[in-house]
């Protein structure tokens, strides 16, 4: 009996470039506000906005333009132009539109091991959104589900690992993201593969479970497939 029968994919800057986009935007967002407040405060109003968003709107595109817009209605004190403000609608929509751009060995590590266990793509995010970002990665076809998400959370893993595997205990996910794809996981007694990709976004850090036996830190996804089967 395998000890390791179903590997959860988490998608944005696991397969695929994401975070480079939001950052870029950022910095648009910073020179269309440069007359009314410094970057690095800007930011912070901005992040501050997004973390008390996180309820009303949740992860994605979306909440993040409104959280600019919001931003910016505050630090001009109402008086932003309404140029602004279409830039950073256009901003957003520039992201929605961006081409996949997929991550170094993503299709070939799930390719190697699809055949061997159950895959599972665990996405949060935007569900149009993440369902257009699946569609032209051209990856669909290698997973046995697929998962969009509010959050992740230690519940939310056991119920997605019950209802496409063998429970928790014998599943694993991988991912960039300390807080939503590798904390959760071991604490529902799984396994947690941590794979970093640039620098974390603030409200994904976490510190990482380094005493965890079943917590493991790659390079790249070319090394998963070894870890994978030395697990058994």
């Amino acid at each position: 009996m395998q000890n390791l029968t179903t590997i959860g994919f988490d998608a944005d800057d696991t397969l695929w470039q994401n975070e480079r986009f939001f950052r870029l935007t950022q910095a648009r967002f910073a020179d269309l506000l440069r007359d009314h407040a410094e970057p690095e405060h800007l930011m912070e109003r901005l992040l501050a906005a997004e973390r008390r968003n996180l309820g009303h709107y949740g992860f994605g595109i979306k909440g993040f333009v409104l959280s600019m817009i919001e931003t910016a209605i505050e630090v001009t004190e109402e008086r932003v132009p309404a140029s602004v403000i279409g830039e950073l609608i256009a901003a957003g929509q520039d992201m929605l539109r961006h081409p996949i751009e997929l991550l170094p060995h993503a299709k070939g590590a799930i390719e190697a091991l699809s055949g061997t266990h159950r895959v599972i793509l665990i996405t949060k995010g935007d569900l149009l959104d993440q369902e257009r970002k699946l569609a032209q990665s051209g990856l669909g076809d290698l997973f046995h589900g697929v998962e969009i998400v509010s959050d992740k959370t230690r519940p939310v893993y056991e119920a997605i690992f019950a209802r496409h595997g063998d429970g928790a205990a014998r599943a694993m996910m991988v991912g960039d993201s300390m807080r939503s794809d590798v904390v959760p996981v071991i604490e529902a007694g799984g396994w947690g593969v941590f794979v970093p990709h640039g620098p974390a976004w603030d409200l994904e850090k976490a510190d990482p479970p380094a005493q965890a036996p079943r917590f493991h830190e790659l390079g790249t996804l070319a090394e998963l497939p070894e870890l994978v089967h030395g697990i058994g």
